[in-house]
């Protein structure tokens, strides 16, 4: 793997000097497991750039905003960013190398160049040199150091290293001493390849003649420019104590947990002086350095015995390393100075972390297998196993995790969705670490599912039935019918339609109308029972997806009957310009004789064409009854010569409708054996009955008579003349089809729910007594008016008919008479039920 080193000028404080730095590599090499090396100095100043990283990668720098490049680390990404529009990697903010590495040989940042569509990552590892940024210095910047005016030429006395926080060529290389006539100075390396500075009396001292020497130490570094520090060293000669202390070891190292409790020794330093006394009494302590070597507080020596005690807790996250100057000083204050290493050993007290770097939610049901959901990233502080992650998901749901990099995991789809079961899943990851005991960490990403329209409107029931009663209100809503769509939005917005199967016998559109929205149909006009009696209407709900989906049901609307229909009569009829109807009943019928039949019909349907019949008008005593049901009328009892002849009875006939609706009709019933008889006791009550009228109607009654015998006279000579010797027929018992016929058109169309009971009768009625039978009667067999007149069974002439007829009541009894005929069929001639 090769590596980029791009370094940028920097300017120090205080000093003007500017020096720029070259560019150490150009090149990029790609290696076998996707990293990228750079190398660049500290200090280069923000928004500086480092390289070309798009370029570098071998991407096409047009797609890096669609495909979303990015840095994700949890410490670089502070100092490092990427402009997506040109590719460059620049410098975010400050970097400090010492502040970061301290004193390590090789200090690198690392981060992850992350893409997505396609997803990708490329480890980077930006190496940061060091750049002489630091000067030397002294700690404390003041020695002071007591020798004996005995002190003998060439003896040494240890002086107080300078600390540089850069390394290398940067550090500290050699130290100078100002001129002066008693000391030199000499650099000697230790076993760890620091150069130590000793001051070297080559010029005995004399106490008398000056007590107090003052010298400059100077440490250099070997950066371009070179920088220094200075210390001012005072000698103060006083007398006898001629031993230093002297450690067992120059450096003392030691390896503690980083869970050890506090206040435990973790090591012991030990110096000897060979001087007696107070001069041999040493004592230990720390020597002053700079914070990030010794942390202050953080460790403590006994002053008498040198252990070294922990005062607060250690954290191998933090600092893996620390470096302790311990000086012994006796009592003559001669010092000698050695350094512990302490080495922190990890332990496995830090959970995993999981992050979220990528999320895509909600996301479409119909996303197929292998769809990534998320991008996520696990760290362990800890090092070594204590570091090493596994991760998986708790429950069981359609994703996998898939192990993408070292520390990122993809999550992907594994199977088909369904939001109309699951809306959302609640995904969580546990990270654990392979450490004893094994730490684990869990979290959980809600992830929302959205809609596709795959589910059509679904209506409950197949086929629906709606009963509106006829004559209803235009306009009045008569039905509502729903549909239900499991998916939601728009998906799930309906919008509903009708149209008709048989759109030729029933227009939809001039009959019902729909709310699209709501599923409410509505009565266009007002319906008639007898002209429809039920509309099948096919109702579609359509929803509002893409593509749109939609399924059909079924609406029968009933139309119930309303009694709007008067019954109807048929016989006998009550039509405009007929003749008050006659019937002439037998003096010696028997109580309980059928006498007539009124029949009627109903256009309506059920109860309300349950036909009923009653008297509303008839003379007292009552001579005859009425069938409630079938509307015939028969005899009560045995009619006396004293009784009247003339019978005019008003029959109605009512439905069985709320409320109900009639029709009624007026029967003239005479009492005679034949039609002979009716003439003397007809005249007899026509002269009962003027004899109670006025003047005036007498007047008119005559002058009525007069004329009509004149007409009826006239009428006679000329029938007569014509029919010459021609004999009339015999009439014999009066029993000629004395009905109107009726239209078998009209009757068809009562025969499907009006006429129901299961009477069957002949049409005519014979009016002999001895005939009680209906028959039937050819349409041609009309009994002429002469003929009534001619026929003679009980030896009353035809002169005295005649005379009789001068009323005008026969007028119209024989007008109606000679208008009668029986009800047939002609094409079944079958008989008629009448119900």
């Amino acid at each position: 793997m090769l590596a980029i080193d791009h370094m940028k000028p920097n300017t120090y404080k205080g000093i003007r000097w500017q020096v720029i730095f070259c560019f150490l590599f150009s090149w990029l090499c790609h290696s076998v497991s996707g990293q990228i090396h750079y190398s660049i100095v500290e200090e280069m100043r923000k928004d500086s750039v480092i390289a070309n990283i798009a370029k570098d990668l071998g991407l096409d720098i047009k797609q890096l905003s669609l495909r979303k490049l990015k840095i994700v680390s949890r410490d670089s990404e502070k100092y490092f960013y990427v402009n997506v529009d040109n590719g460059n990697l620049y410098v975010k903010d400050r970097i400090d190398r010492e502040t970061m590495c301290g004193t390590e040989a090789t200090c690198f940042l690392t981060f992850d160049a992350v893409l997505e569509n396609p997803f990708n990552i490329f480890k980077v590892k930006m190496e940061i040199q060091d750049i002489n940024d630091n000067p030397p210095v002294f700690y404390p910047d003041t020695f002071t150091i007591e020798a004996i005016e005995l002190t003998s030429p060439g003896t040494r006395f240890a002086l107080q290293n300078a600390e540089d926080l850069d390394i290398g060529v940067n550090s500290v290389q050699t130290y100078k001493l100002s001129d002066n006539s008693h000391f030199s100075l000499n650099q000697r390396i230790r076993s760890d390849g620091f150069k130590s500075p000793e001051l070297v009396l080559e010029k005995s001292l004399d106490q008398e003649s000056q007590n107090v020497h003052e010298l400059i130490l100077t440490a250099l570094d070997g950066g371009n420019p070179v920088r220094s520090g200075t210390a001012v060293i005072r000698i103060i000669v006083t007398d006898v104590n001629d031993n230093f202390p002297i450690f067992s070891q120059e450096i003392y190292k030691v390896s503690v947990n980083e869970n050890i409790p506090v206040d435990t020794t973790i090591i012991s330093v030990n110096a000897t002086d060979k001087d007696a006394g107070t001069n041999g009494q040493i004592t230990y302590s720390f020597s002053k350095t700079s914070g990030n070597v010794h942390p202050s507080g953080l460790f403590s020596i006994q002053p008498k015995s040198g252990d070294i005690k922990i005062n607060k807790k250690l954290d191998y996250e933090v600092t893996k390393n620390y470096e302790l100057s311990v000086q012994a000083k006796d009592g003559g204050g001669l010092v000698s100075h050695c350094k512990v290493l302490v080495e922190v050993i990890d332990e496995n007290d830090n959970t995993p972390e999981i992050s979220i770097t990528s999320l895509s939610s909600p996301i479409p049901e119909d996303s197929g297998p292998g769809t990534m959901i998320a991008l996520i990233e696990v760290h362990d502080k800890d090092s070594g196993e204590n570091g090493e992650v596994d991760c998986n998901i708790l429950e069981e749901t359609p994703f996998s995790l898939l192990l993408s990099s070292e520390n990122y995991y993809r999550i992907v789809t594994t199977s088909p969705m369904d939001r109309e079961k699951v809306s959302n899943y609640n995904i969580t990851i546990v990270a654990t670490d392979r450490g004893s005991p094994a730490l684990s960490n869990h979290q959980t990403i809600r992830l929302e599912i959205s809609d596709v329209n795959d589910n059509p409107p679904i209506f409950l029931k197949s086929s629906y039935v709606a009963y509106v009663p006829e004559n209803n209100l235009p306009g009045a809503s008569i039905y509502s019918i729903q549909a239900s769509d499991a998916d939601t939005g728009d998906n799930a917005k309906i919008t509903y339609s009708i149209s008709s199967k048989n759109t030729e016998d029933h227009p939809m559109s001039s009959y019902f109308s729909l709310n699209i929205e709501t599923g409410v149909i509505y009565a266009q006009r007002s319906f008639d029972y007898e002209q429809y009696q039920e509309f099948v209407i096919e109702v579609t709900a359509r929803d509002n997806g893409l593509p749109s989906l939609s399924s059909n049901t079924t609406l029968t609307v009933k139309v119930i009957d309303q009694n709007d229909n008067s019954p109807k009569l048929l016989y006998p009829s009550t039509e405009s310009g007929s003749s008050a109807p006659f019937e002439l009943v037998p003096f010696s019928a028997e109580p309980g004789s059928l006498v007539t039949k009124v029949v009627a019909v109903d256009a309506d349907s059920g109860h309300n064409a349950w036909l009923s019949y009653q008297f509303i008008q008839v003379s007292e005593p009552s001579y005859f009854t009425i069938d409630e049901h079938t509307g015939e009328i028969r005899t009560h009892h045995i009619f006396q010569e004293k009784d009247i002849l003339n019978h005019k009875v008003v029959v109605m006939v009512k439905d069985n409708g709320i409320p109900s609706l009639s029709a009624t009709t007026t029967v003239t019933l005479v009492v005679a054996d034949n039609f002979q008889q009716v003439v003397p006791k007809f005249v007899n009550q026509i002269t009962d009955e003027d004899s109670q009228s006025n003047l005036q109607l007498y007047l008119v009654i005559a002058l009525a008579v007069i004329s009509l015998l004149f007409i009826i006279t006239v009428m006679l000579v000329v029938i007569s003349k014509c029919r010459k010797s021609k004999p009339f027929p015999v009439y014999g018992p009066f029993s000629s089809n004395l009905y109107p016929q009726v239209d078998p058109r009209m009757l068809s169309q009562y025969t499907s729910g009006t006429l129901t009971l299961p009477y069957s009768y002949n049409v005519c009625v014979a009016l002999d007594s001895g005939e009680r039978d209906f028959t039937y009667m050819k349409t041609n067999q009309n009994v002429p008016v002469d003929n009534l007149i001619d026929a003679d069974d009980s030896g009353l002439g035809n002169e005295s008919l005649k005379e009789f007829l001068t009323t005008s009541d026969q007028i119209q009894f024989l007008t109606y008479a000679s208008e009668r005929r029986c009800l047939t069929n002609k094409e079944t001639n079958t008989e008629l039920e009448i119900h």
